[in-house]
């Protein structure tokens, strides 16, 4: 059976069609794969684990049936959901990773993150980065009011978009150094990562780097099995309903 990879689904009650796709998804493609890796941004924005929407309760019932059926569930953080915690954790049956993650499956090896740290070109980011995964910080955040977090959550939405407009797309695309530092931190010749938006595979040396797409007219996933990796795109059906 194969191995799912998939990232960026930025799921948000604005954006319907991702989430009914991604519940059919887990039903169908999911449900008969080895294992299924998140690898961050599973939401738009997840303000904590006692998010009390529709959305995030269909979400989690969705990946504990999931997982209840013997299919294994594997996430990481991404920049938008860094506060999913132990409640998300517990109530999906999910393992949650290490920002880096070294896998072997089929009889390959590969390096996993969500992407987002080999930005290292766009400094502004890296500082708001180191900022947003100090346990501190999050322990501070996480005790906020709901209301709170859910206008700060905006709050920062909007200045990304604000920020993001006037960047250089180089910028906000990965450090080729930074990739072959933590590829070789990792004795890995595979690295699959998220974040960029720019799904692609590209040859390194005798291996490659997998960027995964992000979910809108098309959902992306990343497939492994005996015969290899595959990065597939399938058409979401009224993405703007």
């Amino acid at each position: 059976m194969p191995v799912l990879f998939i990232s960026d689904l930025h799921l948000s009650p604005e954006r319907p069609a991702i989430s009914r796709a991604f519940l059919i998804f887990l039903q169908q493609r999911a449900a008969s794969a080895s294992a299924l890796y998140i690898l961050g941004d599973l939401f738009e924005a997840w303000v904590g684990d006692d998010d009390p929407t529709d959305l995030s309760l269909d979400i989690q019932r969705a990946l504990r049936s999931l997982t209840d059926s013997g299919v294994p569930v594997f996430v990481q953080h991404g920049n938008r959901d860094f506060l999913l915690g132990r409640r998300f954790l517990n109530n999906t049956g999910a393992t949650l990773l290490r920002d880096e993650h070294v896998i072997d499956h089929h009889g390959h090896r590969a390096l996993v993150m969500h992407g987002d740290s080999l930005c290292t070109d766009d400094v502004d980011y890296q500082r708001f980065r180191r900022k947003a995964r100090n346990p501190i910080y999050r322990w501070l955040i996480g005790r906020l009011p709901l209301r709170r977090r859910q206008n700060l959550a905006r709050d920062w939405r909007a200045k990304s978009m604000a920020a993001n407009s006037n960047k250089a797309s180089s910028i906000m695309d990965v450090n080729q150094g930074a990739v072959t530092r933590v590829m070789g931190r990792h004795s890995v010749d595979t690295l699959i990562h998220g974040h960029t938006h720019r799904p692609d595979r590209h040859p390194i040396g005798n291996g490659e780097r997998i960027v995964l797409g992000d979910w809108e007219a098309y959902g992306w996933v990343l497939t492994l099995d005996t015969n290899g990796y595959n990065l597939e795109r399938f058409t979401i059906d009224g993405f703007n309903n």
